[in-house]
């Protein structure tokens, strides 16, 4: 697997890295859903084997996903894969516990303490603030730099990052949190991250990246071709994407554009519109989600190399 210099991490992370949010399963956040259907530990226990043989040594998980479960798979992994031969990310402040707000300061250290434990850690590489949303004023965002900083300081994690589904999110609050990672929503199909300004900015400023949503849940794969109705608990209901034909359709008429372009390519719709993300952009890597081993095997092919020329003509015919 290509290894890509984080920014000014200075860590040696896969191009393409573990994305274990559906390793939590199924889950729902009041009547909201906000996990994946049909996960099984051993299929994420098998995923996780897979990607550290496969060269896949950065993994991103959080305190939230299935409610702590794909922490504690992660964690329950030590015994067969050396701990510091990953790169380990997780995140915290999409769980409110009870408060009004999600970037509470006790809350967050009992979250920080609870996800040590499950990860079975001391320290893990990298901690997100899961999000921007820091009160109609911005109020709270002080209070949340200052105690992942204090993380920092007492040794929990080494790096700070900032995440959320909006690139301009991301941008408005950057230069105040100075992180060394960002972790911005970006596909092909719905990319915000250089007109936002993000993408100037991080390479810039040497700052890490990694995308998630690179398929957009696997709509991008073009093997939906009608409307999906998904089980209780699948985030995927959310997604209106998933619910639109004409969307639909322009995706699957790209998928064999890419195809017939990348034909040499074992898995040419995936190299298409992952590849074109990690070669658009200084110090970035991607968060694919690898549900099970087949998956993983598939990233295995990824990140290799894309020129420029592919580059701009997969962007192109994503425009809309």
């Amino acid at each position: 697997m290509k290894q890509i210099i984080l920014g000014k991490t200075n860590q040696s992370v896969s191009s393409v890295s573990l994305g274990t949010w559906s390793f939590g399963g199924a889950n729902v956040s009041g009547t909201i859903p906000v996990g994946w259907a049909n996960q099984t530990d051993e299929d994420s226990f098998k995923s996780l084997l897979a990607a550290h043989e496969a060269g896949i040594n950065h993994w991103d998980t959080a305190d939230v996903y299935g409610s702590g479960r794909s922490e504690k798979i992660i964690g329950s992994m030590w015994k067969n894969i050396p701990r510091n031969k990953i790169f380990l990310a997780t995140k915290v402040g999409w769980d409110k516990g009870g408060h009004k707000h999600w970037y509470n300061q006790e809350h967050m250290q009992q979250q920080m303490d609870s996800s040590l434990k499950r990860l079975k850690t001391d320290c893990v590489d990298l901690l997100y603030l899961h999000h921007c949303n820091f009160g109609k004023n911005d109020e709270y965002f002080d209070d949340a730099v200052e105690t992942v900083r204090r993380f920092q300081s007492d040794g929990k994690t080494k790096f700070i990052g900032l995440s959320d589904w909006d690139s301009h999110k991301i941008m408005n609050f950057i230069e105040r949190c100075n992180p060394d990672v960002v972790q911005p929503y970006r596909n092909v199909w719905d990319d915000s991250y250089e007109l936002s300004g993000l993408k100037y900015y991080t390479e810039k400023n040497n700052i890490g990246v990694c995308f998630f949503s690179p398929i957009m849940h696997g709509l991008l794969t073009g093997k939906y071709s009608k409307p999906t109705i998904f089980e209780k608990g699948d985030f995927r209901e959310n997604i209106n994407a998933f619910k639109n034909q004409m969307i639909i359709n322009k995706i699957r008429k790209n998928a064999t554009s890419l195809r017939k372009r990348f034909n040499s390519h074992p898995h040419p719709i995936m190299h298409g519109i992952v590849d074109t993300l990690i070669f658009d952009s200084k110090n970035s890597c991607v968060l694919l989600g690898q549900r099970n081993t087949t998956q993983v095997q598939t990233a295995k092919t990824l990140g290799i190399f894309m020129n420029e020329e592919d580059v701009n003509w997969v962007k192109s015919i994503y425009e809309h």
